[in-house]
């Protein structure tokens, strides 16, 4: 049949009715090719109705009636069974199908209508002829609008998701040979060239965001795919490539490393103006996310070497050829296949992706017999250059496009060909939970097919090493954040691919062999002796590598990862010997390094790297002494380096068991580096880090402490010195922890104090007062420390130090001293006439009150002083007035005598603390009339009561006010108002 049609129920739901729907279905040569049912769902696949029809129709074959085109039946009709059919049809469906009746007999009746100059009439029930077109229904207005909504959607939504879905429906169609899969594609890239965003990012030069980048990659992987297909007409491929090259050459069409900024000349080739070839960059030509699909145009599938690889299994060359050196076949037998790696492995995806999977792993197998060949030679060319090499200690071998991070993925790509042939397919492996978390795959060996002797190799091996074999490949680092980026992200998806494989005892040994392969590969592998200095470090592989090998080969595993430790674009500048490549010669600018933009990703990687290792190497101190050097010796960020220390102090105190000494040591070793590199350098954790050392060597015990202790200048600064480290150390808390017997205690104690006293000595300003506090059961260091204060006072010390100082020492019962200090810090003061709210107030007080409860002559000792120093009116006043109240001497110093009399205002010292008094009041009256505003003069009346207290403390106090009001008066009459205000209160 070519029209099926039925119609089908939709059985009621909670919420809604039953529905019937009537459904039509073409169909030609296996393929429906057009489809119309009355839900009206637009979508880019079937309605669920249109799938029951189909279904039934498959599996009911016998159910469904099968008749003639309606055009053969209407035929055996003669003139009234024809009238009676169409006046049946036209009342059963009247409204519908009326006015269409009405109009078709207007045009038969009339002689020169379109309709009588054709033969015949069309038949839907019958079948397309044989030359028309037959393919897959797609409905191409449908596929425009979603990706136009998910594209708008910009990656929220869940739409990246849903394009990726899209994609895969196109690999899909592709590996059932649907010819629809290319177009799907076609109508895809044209709403992806549409989107309004492209043109906006290239204005702003801006790179496309993250998401957005990675669809674009996997339309460019796509095309390169549909063109690759090994059964394609020329045609098709010419109309490929004419709208592959219109959309390359649209300005806002992506480029394949990802930025539109690329075209500007990039910071570091800007900077090389040394070499002849810094214009290098300009001069490549313009690559779109399409160029490698153009190319890919020009490959086809004649050589009659790669049909007889893809199209046998026991394709081998003749036992005779097996002698001398041929470039299709190697010392086995086996065919080889020469191609740049990345092509031969995007004809195996396209192979894969048509369909083709036996085909495709032939070709797999050919091109890891040609990696393995290259990897032999090239260890026989190190061998020759090995010293050479060595002793230069760098190369300027290298791969310049590296496997890992490349647009075709070629390392993926023969992963995944490999790993599907020995996939575990269980019964219910569709049924993936709901959180759409499917559980990972199972694998079992299966031999590799082959024509030489067994080989005793499967399937499964041969993935593990070339996995390993691709992401050991020594390369440089790509130009670009977004190459750069991709070379971390491919590196981590293949290594999560790595980790679903059960590492069996085959396995195992292909591991230890691709190992030591790459240890001893010298410049051709990234973990051989020497590497270039801006080859892709190995961490995160390594990292991989490591834990797998442990448990079978500990030593091969730490060689592994010391050796992978290494970041060599930290290390050195570029040496000057290094240009046989001026492709990469880098310039060397003293700042980081501008190509390198995933640099801090890199080192947090290296620093993992460190941490697996030490973890591994707890409680071993030979291992741990190795992994210590090497992080010595290769991180360069303080902040990392204290991780590490942080990250090793865990795992050496679990909370359930004893410390691990060893690695306690190695976390105390590396604080200790963080505390010199971070000495001199502005850190913004350096207060958490001082502490946390503290807290690492109280773990480490006391002969840590005293150490960090007599060698606290290499490590602190004097106020942390003091104020934290051995104040710490001196808690109640540390001894408590360390329980400590008496000499240890003394021992501590009396390092802590030499240290006080050094700090003191260093810096008197900031530790003065730490060093008193440390050194107070100590009589001897209490003096000496309270000496280096003395000392330190007239230079080096503000008058706020020296009053916290004084303070103590009333405190600690020393009242002489407290009144030194005191006096010291009054010179260093000076309180203008307008300062009345200065925070050393307090203290001034304080030292008077001191001076005066210490009696007469201390009193008569610092006035001369407070006169010198404090100008404000008011603040003295208050002075005179506490003096006034109380006899002097009430502290009763032993051995001396005191009278008990209050003081009078007309003898000395109290005396010059009048006149003073007097004058501050007098210069500041004049110096607020100077710009006094009417709001104020309320205010000023109060400040000349307050005066009057004070004039009339003096003898001849009320003549003197009077005087000075009168002068007042003569001076300021113009401020007609402010004196009559005067005169009322004053008189």
């Amino acid at each position: 049949g070519f029209h099926l049609s039925g119609t089908v129920t939709e059985p009621a739901t909670a919420t809604e009715p039953e529905m019937t729907y009537k459904v039509a279905i073409s169909f030609d040569r296996c393929k429906i090719t057009s489809v119309t049912c009355g839900c009206g769902n637009k979508d880019i696949f079937y309605c669920a109705h249109v799938v029951a029809l189909s279904l039934y129709r498959i599996r009911k074959p016998d159910q469904v009636k099968l008749r003639l085109p309606i055009s053969e039946t209407l035929f055996q009709m003669n003139r009234d069974q024809l009238q009676k059919f169409v006046q049946y049809l036209i009342t059963a469906h009247h409204t519908e199908v009326l006015p269409t009746a009405q109009k078709l007999a207007d045009e038969i009746l009339s002689s020169n209508s379109e309709i009588n100059q054709v033969h015949g009439a069309p038949d839907p029930t019958a079948g397309a002829s044989i030359d028309d077109e037959n393919c897959w229904h797609l409905d191409e207005e449908q596929v425009r609008e979603q990706v136009k909504l998910f594209l708008s959607q910009g990656g929220y939504y869940g739409s990246g998701k849903q394009l990726n879905s899209m994609f895969a429906k196109v690999r899909e169609m592709l590996r059932m040979r649907d010819s629809n899969g290319a177009r799907m594609l076609t109508l895809i890239t044209e709403q992806f060239m549409a989107d309004p965003r492209l043109s906006l990012w290239r204005q702003q030069g801006t790179g496309i965001t993250e998401k957005c980048r990675q669809l674009w990659d996997e339309l460019g992987a796509l095309w390169v795919c549909v063109v690759l297909n090994p059964h394609c007409k020329l045609e098709e491929k010419s109309c490929w490539l004419r709208q592959l090259r219109k959309w390359g050459e649209m300005d806002v069409c992506p480029l394949e490393d990802g930025n539109y900024g690329n075209e500007l000349p990039n910071i570091t080739n800007a900077l090389t103006q040394s070499s002849g070839h810094s214009q290098d960059s300009l001069a490549r030509p313009r690559r779109t996310v399409f160029t490698r699909a153009i190319e890919g145009c020009d490959l086809h599938w004649q050589d009659s070497h790669l049909q007889r690889i893809i199209s046998s299994d026991f394709y081998v060359s003749p036992s005779y050829q097996r002698e001398g050196e041929s470039l299709l076949f190697n010392s086995q037998g086996q065919p080889l296949w020469l191609e740049h790696v990345p092509t031969a492995c995007a004809r195996v995806d396209a192979l894969r992706s048509h369909g083709y999977p036996r085909e495709a792993l032939r070709l797999t197998v050919a091109i890891i017999n040609t990696l393995r060949l290259q990897q032999q030679r090239q260890l026989e060319i190190y061998k020759h250059q090995k010293k050479e090499l060595l002793q230069r200690g760098a190369t300027t071998i290298t791969n310049l496009e590296g496997w890992v991070g490349h647009p075709l993925n070629p390392i993926g790509c023969l992963f995944l060909t490999l790993t599907e042939a020995c996939r575990l397919e269980e019964e219910n492996c569709l049924e993936i939970s709901d959180a759409g978390d499917s559980k990972p795959p199972v694998y079992q060996h299966v031999p590799v097919v082959t024509g030489s002797q067994d080989s005793g190799e499967s399937y499964l091996s041969l993935a593990l090493e070339v996995a390993l074999m691709g992401m050991g490949q020594q390369r440089v680092m790509p130009e670009g954040l977004y190459a750069q980026d991709k070379v971390c992200r491919n590196e981590e998806q293949i290594i999560a691919r790595l980790q679903d494989l059960e590492l069996d005892p085959v396995l195992v040994q292909t591991l230890r062999k691709q190992c030591i392969l790459l240890l001893e590969g010298g410049p051709f592998s990234g973990l051989g002796e020497v590497i270039h200095r801006e080859s892709v470090p190995m961490h995160t592989f390594a990292k991989y590598l490591f834990s797998a090998l442990l448990p079978h080969d500990a030593d091969l595993a730490y060689k592994l990862a010391l050796r992978a430790m290494r970041l060599p674009v930290l290390e050195t500048s570029a040496p000057s010997g290094d240009v046989t490549h001026p492709h990469h010669l880098v310039s060397v600018v003293p700042s980081r390094y501008p190509r390198w933009f995933t640099l801090g990703h890199l080192e947090s990687q290296q620093c993992e790297l460190a941490s697996t290792m030490l973890t591994a190497a707890k409680g071993d101190m030979l291992r741990l002494r190795t992994v210590l050097e090497a992080i010595q010796k290769n991180i360069h960020s303080s902040s990392l380096i204290f991780k590490l220390a942080q990250d090793a102090f865990k795992i050496a105190t679990p909370a359930d068991s004893n410390s691990d000494t060893t690695l306690l040591n190695v976390a105390l070793e590396l604080g200790l580096q963080v505390m010199r590199m971070t000495l001199s350098t502005l850190n913004w954790r350096r207060r958490e880090m001082v502490r946390w050392l503290v807290t690492c060597a109280t773990e480490v015990g006391v002969r840590a402490l005293v150490s960090i202790l007599q060698s606290w200048y290499s490590l602190f600064t004097p106020t942390e010195a003091t104020s934290i480290v051995a104040a710490t150390v001196m808690s109640h808390n540390t001894i408590l922890r360390l329980s400590l017997d008496y000499p240890q205690r003394e021992e501590l104690a009396s390092c802590a104090r030499t240290l006080a006293l050094q700090c003191a000595m260093k810096d008197p300003q900031n530790c003065a007062l730490s060093a008193l506090t440390l050194c107070e059961k100590d009589h001897i260091a209490f003096e000496t420390a309270y000496q280096i204060v003395i000392d330190a006072a007239s230079t080096g010390m503000t008058y706020t130090q020296l009053f916290t100082i004084a303070r103590y020492m009333e405190h600690r019962g020393y009242p002489l001293r407290a009144f030194k200090l005191a006096s010291l810090a009054m010179t260093h003061l000076n309180l203008a006439y307008n300062q009345d709210t200065h925070p050393a107030i307090n203290d001034v007080l304080w030292a008077c009150a001191l001076s005066h409860s210490l009696g007469k002559n201390e009193l008569a000792a610092i006035i001369p002083l407070v006169v010198k120093s404090v100008h404000c009116a008011t603040v003295l006043s208050d002075i005179l007035r506490r003096c006034t109240m109380t006899a002097p001497g009430l502290a009763g110093i032993p051995g001396r005598r005191n009278s008990g009399k209050l003081m009078s205002t007309d003898k000395a010292p109290l005396r010059q603390l009048l006149d003073a008094t007097i004058s501050a009041y007098i210069n500041t009256t004049h110096s607020r009339l100077t710009h006094i505003s009417p709001r104020h003069y309320g205010e000023f009346i109060e400040f000349l009561s307050k005066a009057r207290e004070t004039f009339l403390l003096a003898q001849d106090g009320h003549i003197q006010f009077a005087q000075f009001i009168d002068n007042l008066k003569q001076i300021y009459k113009g401020k007609k108002k402010l004196m009559l205000l005067v005169r009322e209160r004053f008189g």
